[in-house]
C-alpha cells in the first residue's frame, strides 16, 4: 500500500488561522512540514542553532521526527522536523513518516508548511495545502531558497495556495529568519525561560544497523518516537528525546547505525557515520548494542572504540536476548566471547536485554546513572596522597635501562577521570604494564564504574 499526503485526514473545517495552543507545562511545539527536499532540515538546523538533522540533496533523508529547542528574545519553543511526504517512497517507511507527522501535528501550536520557490507550485504542494488546512492549526507558508530579489518575485506565485501569512526565506543563507521568528512569537505562546537548565545525563545509543537501537529508544520512552522497520539502516538522523527515571533526567540520543566504510556507498549513509561519531562526542554515557543472535563482531569493536577513544562511559547491552535458545551456561559463554573481542572495554558492564519485550531495559538507566556519577568523581588530595603511599611509593617499574619512579600523582580532570603521574626521569616513561597496574588500583579503590581512566606521564623538567 502506498502512502501519500492523502493519508493525512481530519474532519476539522478548512482554515489557516486556527488557534495556537500549548500543552500545560510544556513548551509549545512548532512543526515543519512539506514534501521532500524543500529544505526542512536546513531550516530546522538554522533555527535550532546547530547541525542536528542530516542535510543533503537526496530526497527522503529525514525519516524520523527530530525535536529541538529554539530560543529567541528570551523565549523558547520546541521545533519539530518531519520526514518529507511523498507517495513514491517505500510503503513501510512512507506509512511511518505519515504517522510521525500526524503525531507532531496533533500537539502543534503552529505549522510551518514549506515549499521550494525554484520548483514552483507543484500538485503535491496543492494537495498538502488542502490537507493541512483541515487540521485547524495556524499555518505559515514558508517559501524557501529565496536567495535573490529575482526569486523573491517568484515567491508571490505561492499566494495562490490560499495562506494569509507567507514568508520568503533562505534557510541556507539565513535570509528572512529573524522576521519569521518574530512572527512565530506573535502566534505561539512561548514562555520566557531562564538560561540555566537542569542537569541531565546524555545517553547515546550506538551500534551497527538493525541491532535494535530505535526499538530500545521507543521502549525506554514508552512511545513511538523513531521509525522502526525490518529494513536495516532505517534511522539516519539522531533523535534527542528526554525522559525522567527515578528522579534523574536523561537525554537519549538515538544514533544512525554505523556501517563499515567500505560498504557505505550512499551519501546519506556516509554522513550518518560522521553524525554518529559526533553524537558520541555529545554524550556522557554510550550504550553499545550487540546482537545476541550474532554475537560480538569486529564492527562492534570498532564502534566501541569510537566511544572509548572519546572518553565516554560505556555500557554493553546485548539485545534480542529473548531470541536466543539458552542453557545454564549461555550467558557466560556469550559474555566471555564479548570480553575476548572487546578486550579494551573490560571496564564496561554487560547487561542482557530485549528491547522488544522490555526485559532488563530499565537496568540500562540504573547503570548509566552510576556511570555518570563515576565519571564526574574527583578524589580529594588527602585521599589521593594515601593512595600514592599505599600503592605507588614503594613500587617500581623498570625499563630496559633504568628504574623509573613516580614522585607524586594528581587528578587533572573529570569526565573522564584524568590523572597525571610526575616521574623522576627526564627521558624514560613507565612501561605500559605498570601504568595499567595504577589504573586498576584506581578503579578498585574509587569505583570508577563503566568509565575509562586517562593516565598521563609527566617527565621531570
Amino acid at each position: 500500500m502506498k502512502s501519500s499526503a492523502a493519508d493525512i485526514t481530519t474532519s476539522v473545517p478548512e482554515s489557516d488561522v486556527g488557534e495556537a495552543h500549548a500543552v500545560p507545562g510544556e513548551r509549545p511545539s512548532v512543526v515543519i512540514l512539506g514534501r521532500p527536499n524543500v529544505g526542512k532540515s536546513t531550516l530546522f538546523n538554522r533555527l535550532v542553532g546547530r547541525r542536528r538533522a542530516i542535510v543533503g540533496d537526496q530526497p527522503g533523508i529525514t525519516r524520523d521526527r527530530l525535536h529541538g529547542r529554539v530560543r529567541w528574545r528570551g523565549r523558547e519553543f520546541e521545533l519539530v522536523d518531519t520526514g518529507g511526504l511523498l507517495p513514491e517512497v517505500d510503503a513501510i517507511i512512507a506509512a511511518s513518516i505519515v504517522r510521525q507527522a500526524e503525531v507532531a501535528i496533533a500537539r502543534a501550536a503552529l505549522l510551518l508548511f514549506m515549499v521550494d520557490v525554484r520548483e514552483g507550485v507543484t500538485p503535491l504542494d496543492e494537495d498538502l495545502a488542502r490537507r493541512l488546512r483541515r487540521f485547524g492549526k495556524p499555518i505559515f507558508l514558508i517559501v524557501n531558497k529565496v536567495d535573490t530579489a529575482k526569486w523573491g518575485m517568484h515567491a508571490e506565485e505561492f499566494r495562490r495556495l490560499g495562506f494569509s501569512r507567507v514568508f520568503p526565506i533562505s534557510a541556507e543563507h539565513g535570509h528572512g529568519i529573524g522576521e519569521l521568528l518574530e512572527a512565530i512569537l506573535e502566534v505561539v505562546p512561548a514562555p520566557e525561560v531562564p538560561e540555566t537548565r537542569p542537569e541531565e545525563i546524555r545517553l547515546a545509543i550506538i551500534g551497527k544497523p538493525n541491532v535494535g537501537k530505535s526499538s530500545l529508544v521507543n521502549r525506554l520512552l514508552g512511545t513511538e518516537r523513531v521509525i522502526v522497520a525490518p529494513t536495516s539502516g532505517t534511522t539516519r538522523d539522531a533523535v534527542d528525546s528526554e525522559l525522567e527515571y527515578a528522579g534523574v533526567r536523561f537525554r537519549v540520543i538515538d544514533t544512525a547505525g554505523i556501517r563499515r566504510k567500505s560498504r557505505v556507498l550512499e551519501q546519506t549513509e556516509r554522513v550518518a557515520v560522521l553524525m554518529a561519531e559526533r553524537h558520541i562526542e555529545r554524550a556522557d554515557v554510550a550504550v553499545l548494542l550487540i546482537d545476541a543472535t550474532e554475537g560480538p563482531t569486529a564492527l562492534d569493536a570498532r564502534i566501541g572504540g569510537f566511544a572509548h577513544k572519546a572518553g565516554k562511559s560505556l555500557i554493553l547491552a546485548v539485545n534480542k536476548w529473548d531470541l536466543v535458545e539458552k542453557d545454564h551456561a549461555t550467558a557466560a559463554r556469550l559474555e566471555a566471547a564479548i570480553r575476548a573481542r572487546l578486550r579494551f572495554l573490560d571496564y564496561a558492564p554487560i547487561v542482557f536485554i530485549s528491547a522488544l519485550t522490555g526485559q532488563h531495559v530499565t537496568q540500562i538507566l540504573e547503570l548509566a546513572k552510576k556511570a555518570y556519577e563515576a565519571r564526574h568523581r574527583r578524589i580529594p588530595t588527602a585521599e589521593l596522597n594515601r593512595f600514592f603511599q599505599e600503592f605507588i611509593a614503594e613500587a617500581r617499574a623498570t625499563t630496559s635501562r633504568r628504574r623509573v619512579r613516580v614522585q607524586y600523582i594528581t587528578q587533572a580532570g573529570i569526565a573522564p577521570p584524568t590523572f597525571v603521574l610526575f616521574l623522576n626521569s627526564r627521558r624514560e616513561k613507565l612501561e605500559a604494564a605498570y601504568e595499567r597496574y595504577i589504573e586498576n588500583r584506581l578503579r578498585e579503590q574509587y569505583e570508577f564504574f563503566a568509565t575509562p581512566i586517562r593516565i598521563k606521564q609527566r617527565l621531570r623538567a
